[in-house]
Formats: structure tokens, C-alpha cells, sequence
């Protein structure tokens, strides 16, 4: 599923869940280093967890972030 995030630096989150697994997550645009980061530590976790822990994360005075975003995203995905 692609998903165009709201408020941040990256353009698009592509994500792949199967089973309530995430089995990829990528960002494209960003902070390279960070992006990559969360979506090698999200690869492999419960849906429900990652929503859990990055949800609400803010970027500096932004009211979101990327792993924010992320949680939307696999908000999104879990309503389908």
C-alpha cells in the first residue's frame, strides 16, 4: 500500500502487511538515515505494536513526524 503522509519531509510510505506482520515499510524523501532506520526496526512487528509505539511522535515543533505518519499509514491498511 502506498500512503501519502501529511506534515513531513517525506513524500510517500510504502508499506506490505501480511497476517497483521509488517513485512516492508519504505519511505521515499526524508531523512534518509531516520527513515531508513524505522523501517528496518518496524520490518517483522505486529501492526497493532508499532501503531502503539510511533504513534503520536513528534518532529520539532511539528504536530507529526515520519513514524507518526507511519502509524497512520498502518492505521489505513489494518481498516481494510
Amino acid at each position: 500500500m502506498d500512503y501519502k503522509p501529511v506534515g513531513v519531509c517525506s513524500q510517500l510510505i510504502r508499506v506490505d502487511v501480511e497476517d497483521n506482520v509488517i513485512k516492508t515499510a519504505e519511505f521515499v524523501g526524508g531523512c534518509s538515515g531516520n527513515t531508513q532506520g524505522v523501517a528496518r526496526l518496524v520490518k517483522g512487528m505486529n501492526v497493532d505494536d508499532a501503531i502503539a509505539r510511533l504513534e503520536g511522535i513528534k518532529c520539532g515543533f511539528k504536530s507529526t513526524s515520519c513514524p507518526d505518519q507511519l502509524a497512520q499509514a498502518l492505521k489505513a491498511v489494518s481498516r481494510k
